[in-house]
């Protein structure tokens, strides 16, 4: 058979068929399932929506409340991690909390001994997927607090997903506005496309490896500045700019040196990221200054890369206003990726149950840019 190249990263290319949703990237428009993601964000709750990735549908009323309570049942801790969780907490650096995560999650999944997804039935796999999707909010917060000296709260379901994950990190019953602002955060980023965490999840699974497994190197991905680990840097880049009038000036800096401008440009849209445009709403609706410097800037930057990279089309993504409202919101800066991966847990999630269904491993060829071969063997 010929050798096919494909372009660098895999750019174009169709690797797998889905039903979870897609990405238009020229129409600045994604779904999951056959729903508008960013309608599911303004109307259903968090809970609902991951009902809908992991089971194919909606549900009724009596299933959104039965699926609540499994999600709580599942959300609790093991005795057994009690030792592991401060040991773990006192490591790394302070925003390696997605290595502490991904160290804890792959100790639940032997501890709990998730098999192989590999001859394992649907149920089976499905089941080990609601644990972490209900686990991983448990985990990161705790592993929060145990790092600042505190001791962990239980979650309180009652309050939904972005409530009981606001109450959870700072021990305070959080703000309405606040959980709604979360809770439209969380359901609009629970998936979006064949994005490297994902890829990587199918790819494990695809050698028939456990859930667990397949979830750390999802989370391994994510963590890479590229992809989840930007909001806090985009954040952090607006502190740096400080004042709208020194926007273009800072992007002129930046390009210059040839670094990225976190929080701008995408790897699918051409347009403003969907994401960005809910989330500028909802930064503007909580108000305050915050808001109103973000939109002021962003209005800079764009017109800065525009000059700069003409043609380039170089709009806000959805990290740069998921830092303002995460800020606006009391989330500490160092958990805004961990708060990213917290609905993106569930997204892998549905693509994992996918992919099982697939008797066939991801076995990609490289084409070899070495030395000739052979080469004889330097004698001594």
């Amino acid at each position: 058979m010929d050798t096919i190249i494909a372009p660098a990263g895999l750019k174009g290319v169709v690797v797998a068929d889905t039903a979870t949703g897609d990405v238009r990237g020229q129409q600045g428009f994604y779904h999951f399932r056959q729903y508008s993601a960013v309608e599911l964000a303004r109307q259903r709750s968090f809970e609902d929506v991951c009902h809908l990735m992991l089971e194919g549908h909606l549900p009724t009323p009596q299933e959104s409340a039965a699926f609540r309570e499994r999600l709580s049942g599942l959300s609790w801790l093991p005795p057994e991690l009690d030792e592991l969780l401060p040991a773990v907490a006192r490591t790394g650096a302070g925003r390696a909390s997605l290595a502490r995560l991904r160290t804890v999650v792959s100790h639940l999944g032997a501890l709990e001994q998730f098999p192989p997804t590999w001859g394992s039935d649907a149920e089976r796999v499905r089941a080990d997927v609601l644990r972490l999707v209900a686990a991983v909010p448990t985990i990161q917060a705790a592993l929060f607090r145990l790092r600042r000296g505190e001791e962990p709260l239980a979650p309180r379901p009652e309050l939904g997903a972005a409530g009981s994950w606001l109450w959870m990190l700072t021990g305070r019953l959080p703000a309405p506005e606040h959980r709604a602002a979360i809770t439209a955060y969380l359901t609009s980023t629970i998936d979006h496309g064949f994005s490297a965490s994902t890829f990587a999840a199918r790819v494990v699974t695809s050698a028939g490896s456990d859930v667990a497994s397949a979830v750390c190197a999802a989370i391994g991905t994510f963590a890479g500045p590229l992809h989840g680990g930007a909001p806090d840097r985009a954040l952090d880049a607006l502190d740096e700019i400080g004042a709208p009038g020194r926007a273009r000036g800072w992007v002129r800096g930046r390009v210059a040196a040839g670094e990225r401008i976190m929080g701008f440009g995408h790897a699918v849209y051409r347009t403003t990221d969907p994401r960005a445009a809910l989330l500028r709403g909802i930064a503007l609706e909580l108000g305050g200054p915050l808001a109103d410097l973000a939109v002021r800037v962003e209005e800079e930057v764009v017109a800065a890369l525009a000059e700069l990279k003409p043609g380039r089309e170089l709009h806000t993504n959805v990290e740069y206003y998921a830092g303002v409202v995460m800020e606006q919101c009391g989330i500490p800066r160092e958990m805004f990726t961990p708060t990213f991966a917290t609905a993106r847990v569930v997204g892998w999630g549905a693509h994992i149950l996918e992919q099982t269904a697939s008797p066939r491993i991801f076995r990609p060829s490289a084409r070899y840019s070495g030395p000739e071969a052979p080469a004889p063997l330097p004698q001594d």
